[in-house]
């Protein structure tokens, strides 16, 4: 299969085209190679990991330029990116010998106690928009518990993925204990859904592709954690830091030009601040410089693909007659799936950029009269994943705290998740949490042992 670059269209690579009977094997090879991981023990993973994102710290420029050749994003992005890995990597590390059972006296039995154990061969779907980061969200609680591990690539982002494969081997990860396999999604991330020996799959995607998924697994062989992406609003209150609040509006839906699950995607401003705000936010966002994401000074690189970039168009399309644009709404001239970054000024409440996940640098925004509408809006969606509020009053944050259905809520920031918090999303968004301490547990089965006197 041809990996292209999304800012020229050319070809820079290749990788297998995995069929089902290739998975199965793989599968089977991961099986033979847990026995011997499972008891390496908790200081030998560790090592191992530790070891994994020094070498990612150091080799971050070399990594960055693979990311962004095949994802699209700016050099700047790409390096946070494998940084960020590298970070989960060391969070990782440093916990891995906490894992604990219980101990249960019981007079008339004798002495109980609990074990936590590694469940065997795991999977990993993930998704082109973050390879890099999603890749160690994943993979990262799964090894260091004693799982091995089977990684479908996303199809347009697989060489990053094998070029942290192959620095944990250079660490000292054992063959037979991380796998990756490159391929379709309809065969090879199929033949991942439906194999009965992995114990737990992880997928990050379209809602769409993970309840189809979901419908492949068989529930009572296989544990299964789903981000399904979101619809993220941001509410921006009266008494908001107007010049902060624009800057984390521009960086929260932007950002590797759009494509983050949990990127601002529905802007709520307050009456008494809008026209302010809209004007301030439309000089920041024209000021961004569009362009190949090897290129110095880039802000926003391309869309990674062509459908991409006639979803956006089919966005604001679907602007109802009130609403318009204040800024962009068209794609740039020439090679690349290039978009402008788009802001559009009350779309209508049937708008799809109002009740779609807007996967792209496209920004729809809602003007409102108190914090109670805006908390209704924000609600009004089938999606979960994050939501932010912007404001200096305890009572409003508290309030929206309370009432947003979210998975992750912040407040006075929107989209950083560092790897000690748990990571997950309600309602269309998905099941599980990763990240954090929240998610070694679903890659570990407790065992109970009763020892009689």
């Amino acid at each position: 299969m041809d990996v292209i670059n999304p800012a020229t269209n050319k070809k820079i690579g290749e990788v297998q085209d995995f069929t089902e009977e290739m998975v199965h094997e793989t599968v089977g090879t991961l099986e033979k190679g847990f026995a011997e991981w499972s008891r390496s023990g908790a200081a030998v993973r560790s090592r191992i990991m530790f070891r994994a994102a020094e070498i990612m710290r150091s080799e971050k420029d070399r990594l960055a330029s693979v990311l962004t050749a095949e994802q699209g994003k700016p050099l700047h992005e790409a390096r946070n990116e494998i940084l960020g890995a590298a970070a989960v990597m060391e969070f990782y590390a440093s916990v891995a010998g906490t894992v604990s059972g219980r101990t249960l006296p019981k007079a008339d039995y004798g002495y109980a106690f609990t074990r936590k154990t590694p469940l065997g061969v795991c999977g990993a779907i993930i998704p082109w928009n973050m390879p890099a980061l999603i890749m160690a969200w994943k993979v990262c609680p799964a090894l260091i518990t004693g799982n091995t591990v089977v990684l479908k690539t996303a199809s347009a982002t697989p060489l990053t993925n094998i070029e942290m494969t192959d620095i944990l081997c250079r660490a000292g990860l054992p063959k037979d204990t991380l796998a990756v396999v490159t391929g379709k999604g309809s065969t090879a991330g199929a033949a991942v859904a439906k194999d009965e020996r992995i114990r737990h799959l992880s997928f990050t995607g379209s809602v769409d592709t993970g309840n189809e998924i979901a419908r492949m697994v068989n529930p009572g062989r296989t544990r299964l954690t789903l981000e399904l992406g979101g619809s993220d609003p941001m509410i921006v209150c009266g008494d908001a830091d107007v010049d902060r609040a624009v800057a984390g509006a521009v960086s929260g839906r932007f950002f590797n030009c759009g494509q983050t699950c949990a990127a601002v995607k529905r802007l709520f401003i307050a009456d008494s601040i809008a026209d302010e705000f809209i004007s301030k936010l439309k000089k920041s966002t024209e000021a961004l410089r569009v362009g190949d994401g090897a290129a110095e000074g880039t802000s926003m690189g391309p869309l990674n693909s062509a459908s991409g970039l006639r979803d956006m168009e089919s966005f604001v399309e679907s602007i109802g007659s009130d609403g318009c644009v204040i800024t962009g709404g068209s794609r740039l001239k020439g090679p690349g799936n290039f978009y402008r970054p788009t802001l559009i000024l009350d779309p209508g409440s049937e708008s799809r950029l109002l009740t779609e996940e807007v996967f792209g640098p496209v920004l729809p925004i809602v003007r409102f009269g108190d914090l109670d509408e805006a908390i209704g809006m924000a609600n009004d969606s089938g999606f979960g994943l994050g939501a932010s509020i912007w404001t200096k009053n305890l009572d409003d944050a508290r309030e929206a705290v309370e009432r947003i259905d979210s998975g992750i809520i912040w407040i006075n920031r929107h989209l950083r998740i560092p790897p000690e918090v748990p990571f997950g999303g309600v309602k269309g968004s998905g099941t599980g949490r990763e990240n954090g301490l929240d998610s070694l547990e679903q890659y570990l089965t407790e065992k109970t042992v009763i020892l009689s006197p």
